[in-house]
């Protein structure tokens, strides 16, 4: 039994959940709200799609993976393809079902989510549009986060005063100089509370505040996607110092925000950045298949303190540390199963 639950756990490289939930948190974070039931079900989405992928993948790859990896559990027959084909169908079916009880918004951005993973996996995996997909695919993550939030807080706001939520309080002159001169505490907190939870007027209204957080975010994956594309063979120079320069233009750019004042986005910022670029530094000296490998590994890892640095750049400092204390403990399962 323990044997079998280890191989479902290396199909579905479940060290890489780790990497998953931050997705939505960022994107509540980024539409100016604090988590919410709608949050919680994208969260559980998003988990169930990106495990369908992993099963999905490797259903797809099983003649190639007979080549190069033959130690994987489907081609090595310790899990059937048709379990991986069913597996992929029921999580997809489970995360259109949670997305759906975030709402109609929600169902319909992963929807598109989960055409964007069974494209990917199916078809353009092994196409030059293989990047940009995945790319597109964190992105419509993050913005499922999103999404849902708004919802859901809609519908409370709803529910509570029988009219649709108001928009989110405008800048505003007084209280921002307030704020920087050290005013009254308690109108701070006061503030600070209203902004983390008042909603936008509609999902449409909360766009634009995310549209930032969603490209980071797809620039991060495109970079870790175009290495992975050479994981198995090795040989590129060029693309993990390609991957090396976007992770420190991000990092540089989300360290310099002034959006939430402090030192965690820049802490944040330097995490990100030190855990994506070392190993892409080392693949760029030496593209041998095994460190090529790490530097994917390090860069899906790199994603965590990523979220972190958005949600902290969005002024949800609490959040930001939550997604810090999954680092640990996403290292320590790497050990023992690949994210990769």
């Amino acid at each position: 039994m323990r044997t079998r639950l280890r191989d479902w756990a290396e199909l579905l490289r479940v060290s890489a959940l780790f990497t998953v939930p931050g997705d939505a948190l960022a994107g509540a974070a980024a539409a100016g709200l604090r988590p919410n039931r709608g949050t919680a079900c994208a969260v559980g989405a998003s988990l169930c799609l990106y495990e369908a992928g992993m099963a999905l993948n490797d259903w797809a790859d099983r003649d190639e993976d007979a080549v190069d990896r033959p130690h994987r559990p489907v081609p090595s027959g310790r899990i059937s393809p048709r379990a991986a084909l069913g597996a992929a169908g029921l999580l997809t079916a489970a995360g259109l079902t949670l997305a759906a009880r975030a709402g109609r918004p929600a169902l319909a951005v992963a929807s598109a989510l989960t055409a964007t993973v069974w494209a990917y996996d199916l078809r353009l995996k092994h196409t030059p549009a293989a990047p940009a997909t995945m790319a597109a695919a964190r992105a419509l993550d993050l913005l499922l986060g999103a999404t849902a939030t708004v919802s859901a807080a809609g519908a409370t706001s709803s529910g509570r005063s029988g009219s649709p939520a108001t928009p989110a309080p405008a800048h505003h002159p007084q209280r921002n100089a307030a704020v920087a001169g050290g005013g009254e505490p308690q109108r701070q907190r006061g503030n600070h509370a209203e902004r983390r939870t008042a909603a936008p007027a509609s999902v449409s209204a909360s766009a634009p505040r995310v549209m930032a957080p969603a490209l980071a975010l797809a620039a991060h994956t495109y970079a870790v996607t175009a290495v992975s594309r050479h994981e198995t063979q090795g040989g590129s120079t060029a693309t993990p110092l390609a991957a090396l320069g976007a992770t420190a233009v991000l990092g540089l750019l989300l360290g310099r925000t002034r959006a939430s004042p402090g030192s965690l986005p820049l802490l944040t910022a330097a995490s990100y950045a030190r855990t994506a670029a070392v190993p892409f530094l080392h693949a760029a000296l030496n593209p041998s298949p095994p460190l090529t490998q790490r530097a994917v590994g390090g860069g899906i890892r790199a994603l965590i303190p990523l979220q972190a640095a958005l949600a902290a750049r969005s002024g949800a400092n609490g959040t930001a540390l939550a997604l810090l204390g999954l680092v640990p403990a996403a290292r320590t399962l790497a050990r023992k199963v690949s994210p990769t």
